[in-house]
């Protein structure tokens, strides 16, 4: 049973220490050392809130939204031949867009998959494809065992949870964000999970980086300066 402030559609409620956040340009900004440490115990309760509300959500509604979500791919990705997209493979209860990969692999797309090289490092992108051999990575996650790395042109990135800003919850270990970063050249970024998964904002600090365009199977949500 959820508690009701968790049920599908609602936002979650702003933490206590909201008042001690700066507004700038990049969003609200823990002012010292406490506020900061308050935004990082807010951001782990929410993130375990919102696992656990996606590992809560039937397989089959999963299943549904993933096709939807991989419709709506399709109408957002250009696919041409050499194309290189970044996906993942899924972990507790992300959407399934196996299928979708290897649907683009047939059409000629080059696909990627994120390997962890050491913690407080860039990721980088090998090379799968279906017949290529898998090993497991960090946290048992299957990665190519070999194949040759990739800088993606899209990068599709699981969110834990996300807000209309497009700014991502993710995992905590930052290494969506570290990534982005150091690409030699800015690929489309594009954020996908349940539709249940926005809440109001993650009070986005300066490192954080947003995603060009969110999609959930309920449309597409796009960052401010690029609607219109």
């Amino acid at each position: 049973m959820t508690e009701e402030n968790d049920q599908p559609g609602e936002f979650a409620s702003p933490p206590c220490f909201a008042h001690e956040l700066r507004e700038t340009p990049e969003g609200f900004v823990a002012g010292d050392a406490a506020a900061a440490a308050d935004l990082a115990r807010w951001r782990k309760a929410e993130r375990e809130r919102l696992i656990a509300m996606r590992l809560a959500t039937a397989v089959d509604e999963r299943s549904r939204v993933a096709d939807e979500v991989a419709a709506e791919l399709d109408g957002l990705v250009d696919v041409r031949p050499g194309l290189v997209v970044s996906l993942y493979w899924p972990i507790r209860g992300e959407l399934n867009l196996l299928p979708w990969m290897r649907s683009m692999h047939e059409r000629g797309a080059h696909i990627g998959l994120p390997v962890v090289v050491a913690k407080g490092q860039p990721l980088i992108f090998r090379r799968w494809t279906p017949e290529g051999r898998m090993e497991r990575g960090v946290w048992n996650i299957p990665i190519p065992a070999d194949g040759e790395e990739l800088t993606p042109d899209i990068v599709l990135s699981p969110v834990v949870g996300f807000d209309a800003q497009c700014y991502r919850l993710g995992y905590g270990g930052g290494f969506y964000d570290r990534t982005l970063a150091a690409q030699p050249r800015k690929p489309l970024v594009i954020g996908v999970g349940l539709p249940t998964m926005q809440i109001a904002t993650i009070y986005p600090q300066p490192y954080d980086i947003p995603m060009d365009v969110i999609v959930t199977g309920k449309g597409q949500i796009a960052r401010p300066e690029t609607r219109g």
